[in-house]
């Protein structure tokens, strides 16, 4: 098997990870690959660090971005910008009995390639967002994976022949049991590895509430972690390795795009809030995760402190699917 993910963030390259641990753990081998390196003369580096400072500089941008993603214009440039990695991704996956996608422009890749008939193999894509762009539903991919009948009910608008819904690859480790957490009531702030959106606002704004103490997982952003410190009025951490530890010794998570990190911490049993999400896919998930009832928007400061008092008595209403991921795609790739 092989698994074809995207490092914009850190979000589908856990899915990834988590996916091919599962599947090897099954005896399958897996192969793992990001399209930043399938894409030729550093063009995927250089889209990544294009993608991360419009996040970082001008957030708002990549909201109007991704909603005109859908046109057929910028569609057709897509395509251009993706055929660039179609031989490389043909060369990586060999002759695996079965391809999955964690990221959208990488699935447009696996479609196309099972139109032309150069892909033998079936192709899924997990989509790792409850909100489903355009972009995520290729044509020529045989199996969509979602998270929620809501997610699953988007891609079969959008065309998807064959959707399944199925549980989050969301690493074990979150879902071990562990003490209440002591001390004052603290709220974790997450923002990916990139530490992007209106983070340092967020944090200050729990801290002004005076119902917990916000601790923020910066990533990777040395800049933002550096001016927290100086606020004097919030706990600012880098890069964090043992991530399920720090959530669960949280009473609330905080987050902005309704990625990765929220799964985790509800597979964890800490609620999730959103609160100053980012513009584009993040106002997308963040209204899919409102309406389902599993995580509500918080959409102004007024509502942040009966928001997180709301969080912080109760405990989340987190009921996913009880079909595991691995369990399917090892059932396609006998099957196929």
């Amino acid at each position: 098997m092989a698994v074809v993910s995207g490092s914009f963030g850190a979000g589908h390259d856990g899915a990834a990870a988590e996916l091919a641990r599962r599947l090897r753990a099954r005896g399958h081998a897996v192969e793992r690959h990001d399209l930043v390196d399938l894409l030729p003369r550093r063009a995927g580096a250089m889209l990544r660090g294009l993608y991360r400072r419009q996040l970082t500089v001008a957030p708002r941008t990549w909201g109007w971005l991704l909603a005109a993603a859908g046109s057929d214009r910028l569609s057709h440039r897509a395509a251009a910008l993706t055929a660039a990695a179609d031989e490389a991704t043909l060369a990586a996956v060999g002759d695996a009995g079965l391809v999955v996608s964690t990221y959208p422009l990488a699935s447009q890749v696996l479609g196309r390639l099972r139109r032309q008939g150069r892909l033998a193999a079936p192709a899924v894509t997990y989509l790792t967002d409850l909100s489903v762009h355009p972009a995520w539903v290729a044509d020529g991919v045989d199996v969509h994976l979602a998270l929620h009948d809501d997610a699953a009910r988007q891609a079969k608008a959008l065309g998807a022949p064959d959707v399944r819904v199925v549980a989050p690859a969301v690493r074990p480790e979150f879902a071990e049991p562990a003490p209440p957490p002591a001390g004052d009531p603290r709220a974790l702030v997450v923002a990916g590895a990139w530490g992007v959106g209106p983070v340092a606002r967020a944090a200050l704004d729990i801290a002004a509430t005076g119902l917990a103490v916000p601790v923020v997982a910066c990533g990777r952003n040395d800049a933002l972690r550096r001016r927290l410190d100086r606020s004097g009025r919030v706990v600012a951490l880098g890069w964090v390795d043992d991530m399920p530890g720090l959530v669960r010794s949280c009473r609330v998570v905080v987050q902005n795009a309704g990625g990765l990190s929220s799964l985790e911490a509800l597979a964890a049993g800490v609620p999730v809030v959103t609160y100053r999400c980012l513009p584009g896919h993040g106002a997308a998930n963040a209204e899919v995760l409102d309406r389902i009832g599993w995580v509500p928007w918080l959409r102004c400061r007024e509502d942040l402190a009966d928001g997180l008092r709301a969080a912080m008595s109760g405990r989340p209403a987190f009921t996913p699917s009880p079909v595991p991921p691995e369990s399917v795609l090892a059932d396609l790739a006998v099957t196929a």
